[in-house]
């Protein structure tokens, strides 16, 4: 039978009762998290050594902490507006970044808030590295006897829907029952906040042993802050967007690039002159490049594309707004099989527009924006998408293969990563100390899968240089002593230099192909070390056009489409106000320009004897910067003209 209660320290204390004395809770990762539920198990388990918690989670999301300076200035007003005041921030999140989590308590998480906690040691030591989809079985076997969850609920409470969040608990609970422990006590936390998603996501409110209704005030989503597109990444964009035939499978992961590849696709697809004037720009002959001619197309979507992605974000929102994402499949085998080999007849044809879906996803994160989308969506459109389980989502090797291969026709997976080898492989979530950055995640899954589907291609996106210490850095190495994809699974790596097609090729070719998109200033270094090592024939001489790949060169090439707005700053809305984005690009100015020692110097003495006038007077009120009361707020309020002074420069 179902408890309903309202309190969270009663819900809490209830948990306790009925729970073993040692806690093993099981938590999803991202917005399904109840973090008003969780603060208030941590707080009373915190206290009582005599109740030893351990959670397992991933991505417990914490809205970003500023550094004292120009970047606190921007970041408190921007975090308070765009959280809210009330965001319960996750206690065990501060404590574990502290490295203050009490030792009767231990939090194992398979995927970390990206760079955030690679000061934290208890973060580091208690990293479990886990394939999404292996992460339900470690559960079972770590004996999970919890699962907490935030849910949505139907108007008169009978059911409740996962939402977010239908990745793994599903999964997880089939796993620990068919070790032989018993069913893990089920804890929902609903939230008015989070959309209704039907279909597999929603369950009767008693599969649930708790149901806890927190009364208002409801603090808002976390809501990712949509970040800007620069030149590199609209460049990545545009060459990943040649590679997806029309007809097939789309999977995309989440940032900068990600939303640029979503951008040409949607010019593609909504201005395809447009979009080729740019490609032709950017490369005039990428329309005989050998992987877009065998695995693309330029022209825009007829039949659409079928999204099928671990995580839904504010890319496929685009894509379904603008038609690209429309392709429906069925549960079905044979249904698909008609239609994939043109055989289907009017009847097949009337079920798959009746009881197909366009997207599935494993769960959803985004801007404000999205999930009120999500909340708005017509009948039609919500019935087109469907959340699922990650092991129906990230391989095919789960309820019906055959069925899982005929839906993802032509698929195409792109991700990113921090780094790449010549030889091939890549360097994702983790630093050559050991340290994670983020997590694998599904990235393996979609790589491996593509090798697995006839007809797949997987697609690493990377930026090809890096700043480090206020040096230029290659992203593309020789070695690096950590991989997150072996090079024995190389396929198609891209740069804002072009497409490197890997795939079933010898050596000696991929490091040519990386060579000829990697920065011109280390090109020929990374050659050198290959023929060192036996890997390169010794004759091979870096091409003249190596030369141009540099970000002066892509970045005339590509101003005009800047200017026309071809290439917008943020291509799928921003949660910045006009004053705070040309603040991004002052901020991110000054960052790249002080990050050695000397640079800094320089960038302080440009300042010093530059104008002292502002050049803008709404971003120095915004900082709070136009009567500066102190010495140090005066040489901040230098540092942030001349960048402002420079970057509207630049913009011009």
């Amino acid at each position: 039978m179902t408890h309903l209660l309202a309190d969270l320290d009663e819900a809490v204390g209830w948990m306790l009762e009925h729970l073993p004395r040692e806690l093993q809770v099981g938590a999803p990762l991202g917005l399904g998290k109840p973090h008003r539920l969780l603060n208030a198990l941590y707080a009373r388990v915190a206290a009582d050594p005599a109740r030893p918690m351990t959670l397992y989670t991933a991505l417990s999301l914490d809205p970003p902490r500023a550094a004292p300076g120009l970047e606190r200035r921007f970041l408190e007003p921007f975090a308070q507006r765009h959280f809210g005041a009330d965001f319960p921030r996750l206690a065990y999140v501060d404590a574990q970044r502290r490295d203050a989590l009490p030792a009767h308590v231990s939090v194992e998480e398979f995927y970390l808030q990206s760079g955030a906690l690679l000061g934290s040691s208890q973060a580091q030591r208690r990293y479990a590295s886990l394939n999404y989809t292996h992460v339900a079985r470690a559960l079972a076997d770590r004996g999970a006897n919890c699962i907490v969850q935030k849910v949505a609920a139907n108007e008169d409470g009978t059911r409740l829907s996962l939402s977010s969040n239908t990745d793994l608990t599903f999964d997880a609970v089939d796993a620990i029952v068919a070790a032989g422990l018993p069913r893990p006590m089920l804890v929902a936390e609903i939230d008015p906040q989070l959309p209704w998603l039907d279909g597999a996501a929603a369950v009767d409110a008693d599969w649930f042993d708790l149901v806890v209704a927190p009364p208002a005030p409801y603090p808002r989503l976390f809501a990712l802050p949509r970040q800007p597109v620069g030149v590199a990444e609209h460049a990545i964009g545009l060459y990943a967007s040649t590679l997806v035939r029309d007809g097939g499978t789309l999977q995309i992961g989440i940032g900068a690039l990600s939303d640029a590849l979503c951008h040409a696709l949607a010019l593609r697809h909504e201005d395809n002159p447009a979009y080729r004037r740019v490609l032709h720009a950017l490369d005039p002959s990428i329309e005989r490049h050998p992987a877009v001619r065998t695995s693309g197309g330029l022209d825009p979507f007829a039949q659409g594309l079928y999204g099928c992605s671990e995580m839904i974000n504010e890319g496929f929102r685009r894509l379904v707004d603008a038609g690209v994402i429309r392709r429906k499949v069925v549960d079905k085998a044979s249904l698909m099989q008609r239609v994939n080999e043109g055989g289907a007849s009017a009847l097949d044809l009337e079920l798959v527009e009746r009881d197909g879906q366009f997207l599935h996803g494993a769960f959803y994160l985004g801007s404000q924006d999205f999930y009120d989308w999500l909340h708005g969506l017509d009948d039609a459109t919500r019935r087109g998408i469907g959340m699922k389980r990650v092991s129906e989502v990230n391989e095919l090797y789960g309820l019906d293969e055959g069925l899982e291969r005929l839906q993802r026709r032509d698929g195409r997976f792109f991700n990113t990563c921090m780094m790449a080898t010549a030889l091939g492989a890549a360097v994702s979530d983790g630093l050559d100390d050991g340290r994670v950055v983020s997590g694998v995640g599904g990235q393996y899954n979609f790589v491996a899968m593509a090798h697995a589907l006839p007809g797949g291609r997987s697609t690493l996106l990377l930026r090809a240089t890096r700043e480090a210490g206020g040096v230029a850095e290659s992203n593309i190495r020789w070695n690096y002593g950590h991989t997150t994809i072996p090079r024995h699974l190389r396929d198609l790596y891209i740069t804002e230099y072009g497409i490197a097609d890997l795939r079933g090729q010898p050596d000696e070719d991929c490091i040519v192909a990386m060579a000829g998109v990697s920065d011109a200033r280390f090109a020929d270094g990374l050659l050198a070390t290959a023929k060192r090592h036996r890997k390169l024939r010794g004759d091979f001489a870096m091409p003249a056009a190596w030369s141009d790949h540099t970000a002066d060169a892509l970045a005339a090439t590509l101003a005009p489409f800047r200017r026309d707005g071809t290439l917008p700053d943020y291509p799928l809305g921003s949660d910045f106000t006009p004053v705070e984005q040309r603040l991004v690009r002052a901020l991110g100015w000054l960052k790249s320009r002080t990050g050695s020692r000397r640079d800094k110097l320089a960038t302080v003495a440009a300042a010093l004897l530059g104008p002292g006038d502002a050049t803008d007077a709404e971003a120095m009120e915004r900082m709070d910067l136009s009567q500066p009361r102190s010495a140090g707020d005066w040489l901040q309020a230098r540092l942030l003209r001349l960048a402002l002074h420079r970057t509207q420069a630049a913009a011009a």
